[in-house]
């Protein structure tokens, strides 16, 4: 986080959020708001650039944790945002039920497809959400992305679920930055400083990825200074997902 300066950046991200909605003639936003520290961050940047009264939060919990929920709401209240809850608890059951009636597959088989289908379930609310308020307010509303740079470098995120949005206003940002632009921001330390989870799968973002954030911002920065098994790690995270940032396309040959 060298020369970083929480206060100036937090300034012009503010200012880019502005200028995007105003050259683009747009209104407001929808976020999901998760209980965690990027969530939180991107919810007081948007209230900052379009006031409380154009943000939008859901929490669209789905076989949650309910201090997700409660942490969330902490939030909303705190900037003083709408929040809509849309439980997808029995959405996910139902949609169960239907794979179930198509074979036996064990846990181990169905682990990743079952982990998956939250953050898409959570997609298509969030969208539907967005086209709703924008018909009720009359102006347009975008769904915020709320991933940071050290997820998107190991592909720490879903494949039409969460890497779905309209405005990326933290995606270059390292979760160290996220925090330090947080404390600017005054997000309530409860969120800020809690230990990230994905809210699916009971287990910590460091435990699943096998690596931590701070490893992934300083291979980011100067790989050849990590220790080898961790930076043999995190270039084999980020080599197997960069699948998720190219859709490989044909194109005919003209003439």
């Amino acid at each position: 986080m060298t020369n970083f300066n929480a206060q100036k950046e937090c300034e012009r991200i503010i200012e880019f959020i502005r200028n995007y909605y105003k050259e683009h003639h747009l209104g407001g936003v929808v976020i999901g708001i998760s209980g965690g520290k990027d969530s939180a961050v991107v919810a007081a940047l948007m209230v900052k650039a379009l006031g409380k009264e154009n943000v939008l939060g859901l929490t669209l919990p789905c076989h949650s944790k309910e201090e997700d929920k409660t942490d969330a709401l902490l939030i909303s209240k705190y900037y003083g945002f709408e929040m809509v809850n849309i439980d997808l608890t029995s959405t996910y059951d139902e949609f169960k039920k239907q794979i179930n009636l198509l074979g036996n597959f064990t846990d181990q088989e169905i682990i990743n497809s079952d982990i998956n289908l939250k953050p898409r379930l959570r997609m298509a609310s969030l969208y539907y959400m967005a086209a709703l308020y924008s018909a009720l307010k009359g102006k347009t509303y975008l769904v915020a992305g709320t991933s940071n740079k050290c997820e998107l470098f190991v592909g720490y995120f879903t494949k039409g679920g969460d890497s779905v949005h309209d405005i990326s206003p933290i995606a270059d940002l390292t979760v160290a930055e996220v925090i330090a632009l947080g404390e600017v921001l005054d997000v309530p330390a409860k969120v800020l400083y809690k230990k990230p989870n994905d809210g699916l799968s009971n287990q910590t973002d460091e435990d699943k990825l096998g690596v931590s954030y701070k490893d992934i911002a300083n291979y980011m920065e100067e790989p050849k200074k990590l220790d080898e098994k961790i930076a043999l790690r995190i270039r084999k995270l980020h080599e197997a997902n960069l699948h998720k940032f190219n859709i490989p396309t044909y194109y005919k040959t003209k003439g």
